[in-house]
């Protein structure tokens, strides 16, 4: 047990150093080494007769994950088209004319989950409607905490149950889960804790003043309507590629129905946006931009600070950090794998961890753990998910048990540690200090709180076909 610990250890201890260093940063590339020098490490220790299967280990697990790489890639790509084709400002006001001091908490939380379950990020959705939500909330009247709460309880409610998210597909892949059945498991957790987010900012909202300033809101539609053909007709090809990927349409290739599908409603309907992408009118811009907003960095010129940052596309170069630091993940699950030591950890906590309620609770601890000590979402995910998949095989629990546990415990608790990559990034962003948000961050701390109690009652806890014949 103590070898199997070490290179888990000495990997939470250098992560914590380097993001006390580096920040926001530390995604860059000094947590990748880091995640490679610790499979070193566990490479090392790894008993003689075992290292022989390091290799092995490390293809295999990379092997299994190359499809959701792919489709980080391709949700890049997508992101891109959907920016440019005016499906996301579409989005934002519509979004934004809903407002009214009595409903602004639940508007955003909805504006924010919209945003994000389209573009599959909480980050971007913080970074760009958040920020605008941020200033307009403040100039109502309400207090910065509670209007953080609602752009975070949002944008990770849309983050978890979009298709298009990186978190939501690694931990599909990491649990060996089918991508539409692991986002139908997490309705059960995600819909009670959203509802119970919405009632009380709803509840909230009754004591606004009536008398708030929305003028900023009037100014942002201004713009993004004067610079975008804004039309509900837009709306059409999110909810294609949603329902693509809800018939159990291969996400890959929805994905790539998506992303064309945007490219062709940007030329249609935006065709200054890209000949402004491309950089000329000329017979070829069409070609030119489409790509360019597919694959590669863009900016939208407006004049407004906040929408010039919404604005700006990244494609799927945007993509290739995420992947970067995910490889370097699955590698140093596949060494601690291949070494043996996963296994060691899991059934030592599995001794601990008696039953169905034992093991989905460890998982979620696992998570809230990883958060914590790694400071890190991704490893939240991928870590416990290669401890624990063959512990949920072997008691009989479908993959998407595991999945759903990976994310209600992985994704969601990481804004609410200061120290953490997305605590820190929320933090910075919003201007809000996570203390003063924690406890409004409503739909993260309940989702794994309606888990447990899921657990607990075994209600939704779903088993494989030969576990269910096996107990009748």
């Amino acid at each position: 047990m103590l070898r199997a610990l070490t290179p888990l250890l000495v990997l939470i201890v250098a992560l914590v150093f380097n993001v006390q260093i580096y920040g926001d940063r530390s995604l860059e590339g000094s947590n990748q080494l880091i995640l490679l020098a610790s499979a070193g490490v566990a490479a090392l220790l790894a008993p003689k007769d075992r290292k022989s299967l390091i290799w092995h280990g490390i293809q295999g697990t990379v092997s299994d994950s190359a499809k959701a790489l792919l489709i980080l890639l391709m949700v890049g790509a997508l992101a891109g088209t959907w920016m440019a084709s005016g499906i996301i400002p579409t989005l934002i006001v519509y979004g934004l004319k809903m407002l009214t001091p009595q409903t602004f908490l639940v508007a955003a939380t909805v504006l924010s989950a919209g945003v994000s379950l389209a573009t599959g990020s909480s980050w971007s959705t913080a970074a760009t409607v958040g920020i605008a939500l941020m200033g307009i909330g403040q100039s109502l009247g309400l207090p910065a905490g509670w209007i953080a709460g609602a752009v975070i309880s949002g944008a990770y409610f849309g983050d978890k149950m979009s298709p298009v998210s990186d978190t939501t597909n690694i931990a599909a892949t990491m649990a060996g889960a089918e991508l539409t059945d692991h986002i139908r498991h997490m309705i059960w957790t995600s819909g009670p804790a959203i509802l119970v987010a919405l009632a009380v900012f709803g509840i909230k909202g009754l004591s606004a003043n009536e008398s708030g300033d929305l003028s900023e809101v009037a100014v942002i539609t201004d713009l993004l309507e004067s610079k975008f053909t804004i039309s509900p007709w837009l709306l059409l090809v999110p909810i294609a590629s949603i329902a693509l990927i809800a018939l159990k349409i291969d996400a890959l290739a929805a994905m790539g129905l998506g992303t064309l599908a945007g490219a062709i409603a940007a030329n249609i309907l935006q065709p200054h946006i890209i000949a402004e992408i491309a950089g000329h009118s000329g017979p070829s811009a069409w070609y030119e931009g489409s790509m360019q907003a597919m694959y590669g960095s863009t900016q939208i010129a407006i004049d407004h600070p906040m929408l010039s940052d919404l604005l700006k596309g990244k494609g799927m170069y945007g993509m290739l950090g995420t992947v970067w630091l995910i490889l370097c993940a699955l590698t140093f699950g596949g060494v601690m794998d291949a070494a043996g030591f996963l296994a060691t950890l899991t059934q030592g906590l599995l001794r601990i961890a008696r039953g169905t309620f034992g093991l989905i609770s460890s998982t979620l601890a696992s998570g809230l753990m990883l958060n914590v000590t790694a400071s890190d979402q991704y490893l939240a995910i991928v870590v416990p998910g290669r401890m624990f998949k063959k512990a949920y095989e072997e008691r009989g629990l479908k993959p998407e048990n595991l999945s759903r546990a990976l994310e209600d415990s992985g994704t969601v608790t990481s804004a609410l540690v200061p120290w953490n990559t997305c605590g820190a990034y929320q933090s910075s962003v919003l201007g809000v200090a996570t203390g003063e948000y924690f406890m409004y961050a409503i739909f993260n701390w309940m989702s794994p709180l309606v888990s447990l109690l899921l657990a607990a009652t075994g209600w939704k806890v779903t088993k494989t076909a030969s576990a269910s014949s096996t107990q009748s």
